[in-house]
């Protein structure tokens, strides 16, 4: 009984003791006094409770609503909705680094050993060596020349929509464009990263479950990431008895394509794919080794497959669910008499097609959460013009504090980006969508929504593959919605939304037929 006693008093002291620390450290912090849910001040467990419910973009965007440009999100989280703060908090000289949330994108070794990667390091130098010698590889320049092998996965993909869904006893059949436009990207990454698809669009399938487990992973990534000490606890722990899911099999497979290339080097060296380009970068840079090679090849396939397919997923949902914006796209790619698939020289200069897509990345950036950085602890502290108990002003957040921003917040502010920001308007990108708006009024106006475009991330750490995916964009909507009649099977069913680290459509059922 003494030993019950003496348990039970422990325990009750141990929950005091937790209990004072949180009041002491609320009472004195310097983000006390800023708006946002009051559990979220003393724990980060609300945050991983939205995240875990999958509630967390419409409840920041309500959150934001509610109480203005700066949120508090946890005892020393902050996100802030204010456009003009984007070159600040994500320069592109990287002042404010990137947050412990990403070090659970980190790689653990069969010995314990922990290996960051480009995406995921916090360290600046680090990104910054890994990236210097393959930027060139991707700038657009480079996209295009990529152009011929984006061609022949296009010819594939058209072959078996026509084969599955528009041919024969076929015809009329119903085709979930959500499953295909993931199964073309990923195929796409493939075939240009070292000249060999996965087999997705011939398979009609997610062959051996690689898709569903890149979407699992980023679950985990969404949920732990908020307190990323519960990932050392978990996927981080050799010892741990679960095996949560991880990008194994995208990787094993990268490994043994990079290892036939070894093994049938002078069969293959003429291949102009990324595989091909990293080994020669590898000639070019002593300092390169096997490994990073290995690691170039999976955030290539990693960091562009899923990220693309999201929002040309995103670009058809919209389109389809306006029957005058699909109509006024399609009336624009007929008179263009373009050839297909047609060259992205001959669709970038088409406006209608332009405004789509730009409209589609602000409708549906990829990420749905905060994308946070920290204040440097060299810092006097970054200071947020907005009005709070203290001051009419500005805040001003102390060294240490994590902040960032939610593409899908900063996307819909009407003083950026005009009236009905909720809705999917290409016309808003043209001129002559606000009466009377002459060229400088109008190009000042795309300006400042361009200046607000969060959709490939900003700064130092914007999307390596940015112009590649830009490609992809207008060759893919113009080609499908240029050489088919699209429509969606019932414009009034709604499609899903799996919201995690990011924002993944699903279920966009529609029928095709030949125009």
């Amino acid at each position: 009984m003494a030993v019950v006693n003496l348990v039970t008093t422990v325990s009750i002291l141990g929950v005091f003791v937790l209990l004072a620390h949180q009041i002491f450290s609320y009472l004195r912090s310097p983000l006390r006094k800023l708006p946002g849910p009051r559990i979220a001040k003393f724990t980060n467990l609300w945050r991983l409770k939205t995240h875990y419910d999958r509630t967390h973009v419409e409840t920041q965007i309500d959150l934001h609503a509610k109480y203005g440009d700066v949120v508090q999100l946890g005892p020393n989280v902050v996100s802030v909705a204010n456009p003009n703060m984007i070159k600040t908090i994500y320069s592109t000289r990287g002042t404010f680094p990137k947050s412990e949330f990403y070090s659970v994108n980190d790689a653990m070794q069969p010995d314990g050993t922990i290996v960051e990667n480009i995406f995921g390091t916090r360290n600046n130098e680090f990104h910054s060596r890994q990236i210097r010698p393959i930027q060139k590889m991707y700038s657009l320049q480079s996209a295009q020349k990529l152009e011929p092998v984006l061609d022949n996965t296009f010819d594939v993909l058209c072959r078996e929509l026509e084969r599955q869904f528009m041919d024969g006893k076929n015809e009329g059949k119903t085709c979930d464009i959500a499953d295909w436009v993931l199964f073309f990207a990923w195929d796409f990454l493939g075939d240009v990263t070292f000249s060999q698809r996965f087999g997705f669009i011939e398979a009609g399938e997610d062959v051996g479950g690689m898709l569903d487990t890149a979407e699992r992973v980023m679950r985990y990534f969404s949920v732990v990431g908020q307190i990323p000490t519960f990932d050392k606890l978990l996927a981080k722990n050799r010892y741990f008895p679960f095996k949560f899911p991880d990008f194994s099999g995208a990787a094993g497979f990268c490994v043994e394509r990079f290892s036939e290339r070894m093994q049938n080097f002078e069969a293959m060296k003429g291949n102009k794919d990324f595989l091909s380009g990293f080994l020669q970068v590898q000639q070019e840079y002593p300092s390169v080794t096997v490994h990073d090679v290995i690691g170039w090849l999976i955030i290539n396939i990693l960091g562009g497959a899923d990220t693309t397919a999201i929002v040309m997923k995103a670009l058809f949902y919209h389109i389809l669910k306006s029957p005058y914006t699909k109509n006024t796209l399609v009336t624009e790619l007929k008179a263009a008499n373009l050839t297909y698939p047609p060259s992205y020289a001959s669709l970038s200069g088409l406006p209608y097609l332009s405004a789509c897509i730009k409209e589609g990345l602000r409708m549906h950036p990829v990420i749905g959460q905060i994308a946070e950085r920290v204040v440097p602890l060299s810092s006097p502290g970054l200071t947020i013009p907005y009005p709070h108990p203290d001051s009419d002003t500005s805040v001003t957040l102390p060294p240490g504090t994590i902040v960032g921003m939610n593409p899908w917040v900063v996307h819909r502010q009407a003083a950026t980006f005009g009236s009905r920001p909720d809705d999917f308007i290409p016309e808003r990108w043209m001129q002559g969508y606000v009466a009377g708006e002459g060229v400088q009024e109008w190009e000042g106006r795309v300006k400042r929504m361009t200046a607000a475009d969060m959709s490939f991330g900003n700064g130092n750490r914007t999307c390596l593959g940015r112009p590649l995916a830009l490609v992809e964009l207008y060759k893919l909507v113009a080609t499908l919605f240029g050489k088919y009649e699209i429509e969606l099977e019932d414009p009034n069913q709604e499609w899903e939304l799996h919201k995690q680290w990011f924002v993944w459509p699903h279920k966009i059922r529609v029928q095709m037929r030949p125009h």
